[in-house]
């Protein structure tokens, strides 16, 4: 008998079966409608991989009674497809197929435009998956003709009755009682990472380098540790978690979370993305701490200069002081909202000739001179004298308004009784 992988001797046959996203598939999901509906149009599935969206489209053919066509973006071309859609009003497909293409985002603009006159004429329903968010891309005008469906990342919860089900299939295989460690199918179901096809493979492996006790076969907790080492880590540079993880390490700094912020801290630094974290958090230092503890950027700067120096996985020690110290620091956003503001009239054309007084001398014309009229503050009780810098079409504007922490209150009223 031919080996068949235990992801997909397991793979659910009804929508009751599937593992997760009751948002869509639940009693009142929208795409089960659909689906128990027979009239399906053309789907896109978005969503991280192992989360089920090859198996609801085995369902849909089933439910439909259309033959599934697989095709995958990577090395499928349009000579692929016509090749399918050759069947479509014969013996093998009289009713139409359905199209199942994957890592639609492989495809360029050209394939994917190509791929409109099969969908418009009825005969074939494509269901195109991704693991990138469509919106970015899948060409607008496929978008247009299709409805989206994202399927969420499964949780372990969601994932135990799987790993506990796998378990029974390979019992019924190896024809002997499998007995697990405490703690061994919950750290597959969280270790898997929401990807089913992850955790039966973990199984698989544990299952066949069991040790064989009297009459049952036992699976050590330390092995499960092992074999299921890092798969729960989604991560791609290139893809939507970086930056998701990204935002929500500098959100929950400027949240005044630390114990969030470690978190994404830890997700970034264990994905070996030591540089993203870096970024993140020397911005939040002046972005969201800024003038409520300007020395905040000094510290957070010796913390990154440290852990360049040490390198993975030493350099998680300044950075999580660095994090911490940010999350925890009171917050200004002055300086921020200050130079956008000023940005914002720079780029719309406010400007104006800058005052005489302020001018350079020495870039006077012809090595001419002349008297500026520059009022020198130092020359002048507290450092200070009453005289216009902004350009005359912007001379009452205010960019920078104080913030209500102490260190920028201090300073206000500081020049509040100098100005006075």
């Amino acid at each position: 008998m031919a080996y068949r992988p235990l992801a997909d001797e397991i793979r659910p046959q009804t929508l009751d079966e599937v593992v997760g996203q009751q948002h869509i598939l639940g009693k009142d999901g929208l795409l089960r409608r659909l689906i128990e509906g027979g009239d399906v149009p053309n789907l896109i599935f978005y969503g991280p991989s192992g989360t089920g969206k090859t198996t609801v489209a085995n369902i849909i053919a089933q439910k439909t009674h259309r033959p599934l066509h697989r095709l995958n973006a990577t090395t499928a071309s349009i000579s692929d497809i016509k090749a399918i859609m050759e069947q479509i009003g014969t013996l093998m497909a009289p009713e139409g197929v359905l199209l199942y293409l994957d890592e639609i985002q492989y495809f360029n603009k050209k394939q994917q435009q190509s791929l409109l006159e099969f969908m418009e004429n009825g005969k074939i329903t494509l269901i195109a998956s991704t693991t990138e968010n469509p919106f970015f891309y899948v060409f607008g005008a496929v978008l247009s003709r299709a409805s989206v469906f994202e399927f969420k990342q499964i949780t372990p919860q969601e994932t135990l009755p799987a790993v506990q089900r796998g378990l029974s299939i390979l019992e019924s295989r190896l024809g002997t009682p499998i007995h697990c460690e405490e703690g061994v199918q919950e750290h597959i179901a969280a270790a898997c990472g929401g990807d089913i096809r992850k955790a039966m493979n973990a199984l698989e492996l544990l299952a066949g380098t069991a040790r064989s006790r009297e009459g049952f076969l036992e699976i050590a907790l330390a092995d499960a540790e092992t074999a299921a080492q890092k798969s729960a880590m989604r991560y791609d540079r290139e893809g939507d978690s970086h930056f998701d993880i990204a935002s929500a390490l500098m959100k929950s700094m400027r949240g005044s979370d630390p114990d969030a912020a470690l978190h994404y801290l830890a997700r970034l630094l264990e994905a070996g993305d030591l540089i993203t974290a870096i970024r993140r958090i020397l911005c939040s230092a002046s972005e969201d701490v800024g003038l409520a503890y300007p020395q905040a950027a000094l510290i957070v700067k010796a913390c990154v200069d440290n852990a360049l120096q040490l390198g993975l996985p030493e350099a998680r020690l300044p950075l999580a002081q660095a994090v911490i110290l940010l999350a925890t620091a009171p917050k200004s956003n002055t300086a921020y909202m200050g130079i956008e503001t000023a940005l914002a009239d720079v780029r719309a054309g406010k400007s104006g000739e800058i005052p005489r007084h302020l001018q350079n001398v020495h870039a006077d014309s012809a090595g001419q001179e002349r008297e500026q009229g520059y009022l020198y503050p130092h020359d002048f009780p507290r450092r200070w004298v009453q005289q216009q810098y902004l350009p005359d079409a912007l001379k009452n504007r205010v960019y920078y308004q104080y913030g209500d922490n102490k260190t920028e209150q201090a300073a206000k009223k500081y020049w509040e009784e100098i100005k006075k």
